[in-house]
């Protein structure tokens, strides 16, 4: 993995703003990039002032070599985003990308004692809630297969042999890391969690859910939304909606 902790080669402003009276940190799910959350940034914008993480191991970072472990991708986003610390910000993380800003979380309030104001988990159970998940050991095709099944891939990228070889080194990467995860006991956050579930998600139950209020100190809520495991592109601007009011309030 580079050690290079440039700013602008870990974090994506897509619309950026001098308006803005917050900004929102988003982390992308497993195989994922920064630009998961263009549309959410478009929407947000002025008031909001999105910043996208980009992982190594994707698009214009395909070179490098991707995270070995949460952990460690979570050390070198807190490093990026301490020096940074001039604005309200929050959190967003969806699926994988919720367990990173987790740890970040975490390692931030260490470090420098700072903390997200608001903290958003899509997509993803609490990080105690365990299962023994190894589709990082499978076959390619399993793992195309299991992307298939999510959704939120476009079609377009599964059906070019090219992007498909591109993409897999990370995405089987991604979820090494979040398979191999496991929780490690520390203080909790004392930031409002806000879980954001879909109905038919098979990669969350309502008890994993409400599990991250083991988490923080601070009140917890759980919100259900129709849909599956990428139910946050059904419902962009009701989420967006959302953050926005939660952000206005705290800012």
């Amino acid at each position: 993995m580079r050690t290079d902790l440039d700013a602008g080669l870990w974090l994506r402003r897509f619309h950026p703003s001098q308006e803005a009276t917050a900004r929102l940190v988003c982390f992308p799910h497993a195989g994922g990039s920064a630009a998961f959350y263009f549309s959410l940034s478009a929407f947000l914008h002025p008031q909001v002032e999105v910043v996208a993480v980009q992982y190594p191991g994707r698009q214009e970072r395909h070179a490098e070599a991707p995270a070995p472990d949460i952990e460690t991708l979570a050390e070198a986003v807190s490093a990026v985003l301490a020096p940074s610390w001039d604005t309200p910000t929050a959190f967003f993380g969806h699926s994988m990308g919720a367990l990173v800003a987790y740890e970040t979380a975490r390692l931030l309030r260490a470090g420098s004692g700072t903390a997200p104001t608001e903290f958003f988990a899509s997509g993803r159970r609490a990080p105690s809630a365990l299962r023994d998940e190894r589709l990082h050991l499978a076959a390619d095709r399993d793992l195309l297969a299991e992307l298939v099944r999510q959704g939120g891939t476009p079609q377009a990228v599964l059906d070019d042999p090219e992007l498909v070889e591109l993409i897999l080194p990370a995405l089987r990467a991604d979820y090494r890391a979040v398979e191999t995860y496991r929780h490690r006991p520390g203080a909790p956050l004392d930031t409002p969690v806000t879980v954001l579930v879909g109905t038919d998600d098979p990669k969350v139950t309502p008890a994993e859910a409400h599990a991250w209020q083991d988490h923080t100190t601070g009140p917890t809520e759980v919100l259900t939304f129709s849909g599956g495991h990428f139910f946050v592109l059904e419902h962009r601007d009701r989420i967006g909606a959302l953050v926005r009011d939660r952000l206005a309030q705290r800012s």
